[in-house]
């Protein structure tokens, strides 16, 4: 493979970096806002690493990368979380959109953005819309997958919505990578550091631990200490043999009960997450022992990332036979609403907007589906002689403009946010 290049944003503790780096990207430069995640990505490679806020301007200039092979990122998951507010372009945190149009001003041959399955749902059908839209106008051919970890040699769910995109010369041979399911449980996959301490309950344990995990949650700093999720995360975990309601020091040791009920160590939650299973995959996280755990939790995992990557450098390096790319969305990407308001260049009643949708709904369910465009989009509405008709004027989200809120609510809240 010739040498491919790569900027990442948001990266975290490493786990997308190191499976793009073992797909074949050197990092000439990775961005990180937490500390501890910024150290342990110099602890483990020598590349350039920077702390801060990646939409800085006095942190980095996009201008100096501009050509990149690669730009990719794990931008922040709270404005789509299932477990959150789901806020979306007016949350704060809210990076997506000016990700895209920070590839605007690189250029990269390909972009990788990673977040939450929340993106994927209908409450984000329109945003979902407005990202690609750019990214047309931009010059990029894009797709969307759901991705279960479980599915790229991972024991663990975690479901994460994945975005490529391409320069329509490259994206002709880009394609999804295959599916490796999983080989191993919790119970395969920890046994041996389970058994470390010389436990005898290890073989019961890991009997009882012969499923996959559900999706480990890393937390953010305005929650208290380490667990492994909300309730029914808790449930699942006690039903493999394991007490989630926090991370260990250390395996069961030789005078623990056969029937203990353990708690996982942060190691053992990296494994879960990837890390470690074979030698390429080892990984020093710094810190002390909550902070690592975030760290590990809140990463995308290393065999995911080197799946996707690997599928990228392959078209970016031409590899393999080219293909025709239908410019056509796939049905979860659909708002016929929005698209009907995008597209109108006056201001359109209901009855109009309704028709123009293809989508058949009563006037409760367009004020509903009104609403929720209006949460990420400004919509303009004025009383004609018709009735009330409607503009869409803009979006709301934080793209990079100067005078945005997004950096007063920022500032305030940054010590808590990650």
């Amino acid at each position: 493979m010739a040498d491919l290049s790569a900027v990442e944003i948001c990266a975290g503790a490493g786990g997308q970096s190191l499976g793009l780096d073992l797909a074949g990207f050197d990092h000439a430069l990775a961005v990180e806002l937490d500390e501890n995640a910024a150290n342990t990505l110099r602890e483990n490679r020598n590349w350039k690493v920077l702390q801060g806020d990646v939409a800085d301007e006095d942190l980095w200039s996009p201008n100096d990368y501009k050509g990149i092979d690669l730009l990719a990122g794990g931008v922040p998951c709270p404005p789509f979380s299932i477990a959150g507010k789901q806020l979306g372009a007016t949350d704060e945190r809210d990076l997506f959109a000016w990700a895209v149009e920070l590839a605007g001003k690189m250029m990269p041959r390909a972009l990788l953005l990673e977040n939450v399955r929340g993106l994927s749902m209908p409450r984000f059908s329109a945003y979902r819309q407005h990202v690609k839209g750019r990214l047309r106008d931009l010059g990029y051919w894009s797709d969307w997958q759901l991705i279960h970890a479980n599915d790229y040699g991972v024991p663990q769910l975690r479901p994460r919505f994945v975005l490529v995109a391409m320069r329509h010369e490259d994206a002709q041979w880009f394609e999804w990578p295959e599916k490796t399911p999983t080989q191993d449980t919790v119970g395969t996959a920890l046994h041996g550091m389970m058994a470390s301490n010389g436990w005898a309950g290890v073989d019961a344990w890991a009997e009882k631990a012969n499923d996959i995990a559900p999706t480990i949650v890393g937390g953010s700093k305005k929650h208290g200490g380490a667990d492994l999720g909300p309730t029914r995360a808790k449930a699942a975990w006690r039903a493999l043999g394991v007490d989630a309601m926090g991370v260990a020091d250390g395996p069961p040791g030789a005078d623990t009960p056969v029937g203990f009920l353990p708690k996982l160590t942060t190691e053992m939650v990296a494994r879960i997450q990837g890390w470690g299973q074979q030698p390429e995959y080892e990984w020093k996280f710094t810190g002390r022992k909550t902070t690592r755990y975030r760290q590990i939790g809140n990463a995308f995992p290393p065999p995911v990332a080197r799946a996707i990557g690997t599928s990228i450098a392959n078209a970016l390096n031409r590899k393999g036979e080219p293909k025709q790319l239908a410019e056509v969305e796939n049905e979860v990407l659909h708002d016929g609403l929005y698209l009907a308001l995008k597209n109108a260049s006056t201001a359109l009643t209901e009855k109009e907007l309704v028709r123009l949708s293809g989508e058949k709904m009563d006037a409760l369910a367009f004020e509903r589906r009104m609403a929720t465009l209006a949460r990420d989009f400004v919509i303009d509405e004025d009383d004609q002689l018709g009735g009330r008709a409607y503009r869409l004027a803009g979006f709301k989200g934080f793209t990079g403009q100067e005078n945005h809120e997004r950096h007063a609510r920022f500032a305030e809240l940054r010590g808590r946010i990650s």
